[in-house]
Order: structure tokens, then sequence, then C-alpha cells
């Protein structure tokens, strides 16, 4: 174990969404101390599904190929089957195309309504081993595996934290600045800091069985992604050959079955051969979400702050938001350019984001209820089939992994004037301020997202250099900022002023086509840096 009393953060949780911090922060040259208490990745494999904006945020990192070479086949379709009775097809198939499928559907388009990276299939185990790897090997990143958070005290100038070393039993303090709780739903930093949460219905209890089979039962109509049973099970294709997860509700005070497997076949409706069974595990599924994400210099993000049912992809996705955005506030308030709203501002932005994906796991999560009950209720075939087609369109949507605006954030300097124009089911990115801006390749053929800076980027776009003085006074204060000067007319017209700030999580802080004068252009700063 590494020695040392303070650390600028503390993390606990080495899972992704605390890995993902660390490499944020060390992005930005800030050290940080990662404890987690086990020391090897999850035997479960967890989520599957890494949507493509937080594959655009971890491509900012160095990570997004490495995450692809282990992931499923880009070829693998991402189909959900919904099936009645396993001898006839699915009562309805809702296609949504493969990796290759996407790219080939973007290819030709660079108007900004293509994302820079499309989604990627990885079990939430890979994922963990992919950034836990790298924040292991990174010198910024002080990781100690085997070390268990036990209390925590704060005042004015910091933390101190007590862990034990799970080897040897020995407790001690660390002391932090900053400290951050990654560590999942039954955090045990939320219940230091006393933070509740607000539930959504009744949490319910689940049965996962992990196994291996290549027997061809299992894809008798076709490959697929997720197949959802009348009978009441889940059955999910982990790699597009032989791994798979098996789900069903098990109801509080029902005893574990004796053979998990055997349940899944039941609920499938079919029988087949299984190879190995990898792993069983029980876990609750709720819908809440923390009363508050902060308290003092203790931050929770990630299952921590939110817990939602694995439908949909929001869980994981939304906490890989959360490490993003608080570790570059955390390192401008290490760096000492952050003002006190900065920090403040983290909650104000990713809680919404939360709640919207709480209620769009819910909705999804309610067909999936309703899908087993309306055909034990003795829906006919062509109903079901109605219904189910109705709500295909939940998972062809990129604008609700797009289309965040952070519209209440007091560090995003706002503007007057009527909303961009958001279509049904596409994606119209703009510049508009705490929004993602529209993703464009560049006329010699670089992406554009690619050249943004490690901190604050301002896009000079207008031909005459307009923001040079600007760059300049920013620097001269201290606020780590790139000129990014782009000469290129597509990229003007879709991105609408000549000066554009885009913030380190590539949402825009500020635009405009005039520079503003020396006493404006302080004033912008000191909002945008919540000073």
């Amino acid at each position: 174990m590494t020695a040392g009393t303070h650390t600028p953060v503390l993390i606990v949780g080495a899972g992704p969404v605390g890995a993902t911090l660390a490499l944020e922060l060390a992005r930005h040259g800030v050290r940080s101390t990662v404890v987690e208490r086990s020391t090897t990745v999850s035997a479960h494999p967890k989520m599957d599904f890494i949507n493509g904006r937080s594959m655009e945020l971890l491509r900012r990192l160095g990570v997004a190929e490495e995450i692809r070479e282990r992931g499923v086949s880009p070829d693998e379709p991402f189909n959900f089957l919904w099936t009645q009775d396993p001898a006839q097809p699915p009562v309805s198939v809702w296609e949504y195309p493969s990796v290759t499928g996407l790219r080939e559907r973007y290819a030709d388009r660079n108007d900004g309504t293509a994302p820079l990276e499309p989604y990627q299939r990885l079990q939430g185990s890979l994922l963990e081993d992919v950034l836990r790897g790298r924040v292991r090997r990174h010198p910024l990143i002080d990781l100690r595996e085997g070390q268990s958070f036990l209390s925590l005290t704060q005042d004015g100038h910091g933390v101190e934290a007590v862990l034990r070393d799970e080897a040897d039993g020995h407790t001690y303090a660390l002391h932090a600045d900053w400290l951050a709780g990654c560590d999942g739903g039954g955090s045990s930093v939320r219940r230091a800091t006393g933070i509740g949460t607000h539930h959504s219905g009744p949490a319910t209890r689940h049965c996962d069985v992990y196994f291996r089979s290549e027997d061809p039962a299992l894809t008798r109509h076709g490959k697929f992604f997720l197949t959802i049973a009348a009978g009441g099970a889940t059955l999910v294709n982990r790699d597009g050959v032989r791994t798979w997860t098996g789900t069903f509700v098990l109801p509080d005070g029902e005893p574990e079955p004796a053979d998990p497997l055997a349940v899944v076949k039941e609920r499938l409706g079919f029988d087949f051969e299984a190879d190995e069974v990898i792993n069983i595990a029980y876990w609750y599924g709720r819908l809440a979400v923390a009363e508050r994400y902060r308290e003092g210099r203790v931050f929770l993000a990630g299952d921590a702050a939110h817990q939602f049912y694995p439908t949909g992809g929001h869980g994981a996705n939304t906490g890989l938001g959360d490490a993003v955005d608080l570790g570059w506030k955390l390192a401008a308030a290490v760096g000492g350019w952050a003002g006190p709203a900065l920090l403040d501002a983290y909650e104000a932005e990713r809680r919404p984001v939360a709640l919207f994906n709480r209620e769009m796991c819910a909705h999804l999560l309610g067909v999936w209820i309703r899908f087993p009950s309306l055909a034990a209720a003795g829906a006919t075939r062509p109903q079901l089939a109605a219904y189910l087609d109705k709500e295909r369109y939940q998972i062809d949507n990129p604008g609700i992994h797009f289309g965040h605006r952070y519209g209440t954030s007091p560090v995003i300097r706002h503007e007057d004037g009527p909303e961009p124009d958001w279509r049904w089911q596409e994606i119209v990115p703009a510049t508009w301020p705490g929004s993602r801006p529209p993703s464009l390749r560049l006329a010699d053929g670089r992406e554009l997202f690619d050249l943004l800076g490690e901190g604050y980027t301002l896009v000079d776009l207008s031909g005459d250099l307009k923001g040079v003085p600007l760059a300049e006074k920013a620097l001269h204060h201290g606020l780590p900022l790139t000129l990014l000067t782009v000469d290129d007319a597509a990229a003007r017209d879709r991105w609408e002023r000549d000066l554009v700030l885009v913030r380190p999580d590539q949402h825009v802080a500020w635009r405009a086509d005039e520079a503003p004068d020396a006493a404006e252009w302080d004033a912008i700063l000191r909002h945008v840096t919540g000073s």
C-alpha cells in the first residue's frame, strides 16, 4: 500500500464511474487516490450498453478504441425480440442497427446530426477491467485495492476518511481536499453524509443466471441482443456468440430456487443445453435519485447518486456523464481557477439528467411489465404486436442520449430568444448555450471534437481572428483555454456563431458573433467559472 496521508481528491470505488472520474482528473493534471474494496473486477457482467454520448466522452480519455476491441463485434445486431410462444416467430421485433449499420447510416452525413461515436456493447465487468487497468498504470493515480471506506469527518478545509486494509485489518486515516463517493447503490459514502434518496415505486428482487451455451435453440429466431418472454424472463446475449444472462423476478419472501437456470428455461418457454453456469446473482431493481449530490466537500456520482433498472442503458451512462462533469469541476477547484458556484453546478446540471433518465427507464420498464401481464390476461397476438409496435421508438431515439441541455446551470451564459429546432427522433444539435454542439468533420478530414482542448476551448469561426485577444486575456487570468481557429464555411454555418466557448465536457458555455469588450469578457469568464 502506498504511504501517504493527503490526497487532493479521494475517490471511493473503482468501478467504471470511479475509474472514469480518476482518469478525468488526471487528464487535467490532478492527482487522486482511489480506494476499492475488491481486488478483482466483478465476476458478473452487469451493464451491457455504452451509448454514443458516453463513447464520445470516453474518446476524450483515449479509451474508446480499447473498449471497441474488447466489446461485441460491430456487426452484431441490436434487436429486441418479444416472444410469446417460442415455436412461433416473435410477436414483435424492435430492430436497431448494429454499430456497423449505424456507421453506414451516418457515413455521408456531415451536417451535425451524426454523433462522433456510435454506441458499443461491452459487459460492465470488461469495461471495469479496461478502465481500472488504465487507472492502475497512470502515474497521477494512486489505486489502493483491497481497501474499504469506513467513515468520514469534514470541515471547511477538507475531509478525513477512515479506511481499512482488508488484508491485515489495519485502519488508517487519509486526508483529502475533496471526496467523491462512487461506491454503488448501497453507498457507504452516501450513508456517512446522511443524504437520503427519493424512490419512485417499490424495489423488486431479481435473479440473474450468467451462463455459456452454443445451443442453436437460443437463436432459433435469429441473432439478437435481448429477448423478452411473455412467461416472465429476459435473455441477453452478452457476446454475440456463447455467453448469456437469463433474468427473472423473485418476489420478496420467496426462497431462492434450487436451480435458477431451470426457472429461466421454464419462463422462456423452452429447453436448451447450458455448457457452464458462470455466476448467479441476486439484486434489487430500484428507481431512486439522491436528494442532493453534495454535502460540503463530499460528492456522489454514479449509482451512489441514482439507481435505475438495467433497461435502456440509463444507469451506467448517466454515471459516466457524472464522472466527467464532476472531474473537470474538481480539477478546477484543485487548480485554483474555479469559483464557489462551479462545484455547486455539478448537482444543478447532473441531477436533472438523472431525474429525466429515471422517467425514461420507468417508461421502458413499464413495457417490460405490461407485455407478460397483457399476455397472461388473454390479449391476442395482434393486440400485443400493436402495443409493442407503438413503443418501439424508445430504442431508436438519439435525442434522449444526445439532446440534453444544461438549461438551468448557474455557470452557463444563457441567452434570450427562441430555442433551436429539435425534431422528433432526430438529433439537430446547436451551439445553444448548455448544449452539446454539433459534431462535424472539417474539410481537411479532421474531426472538430478531436481538436477541442483539455480545458475550455474558444472556437473562432470568424475568419478574422476575433478570438485572439479574448484567449490572451483568459490565459493571463489563469484560465486553461485553447484557441481553436476554424476556417470552414460548413462548420461556421452549423455552429451558428463566430465565437463559441466550449467547456471541457463538450458543452457550450457561451457564444456570440462579436467579441465583447474587456469588462464584459471578464464578467463572462467569472460567470462560466462560478466566480
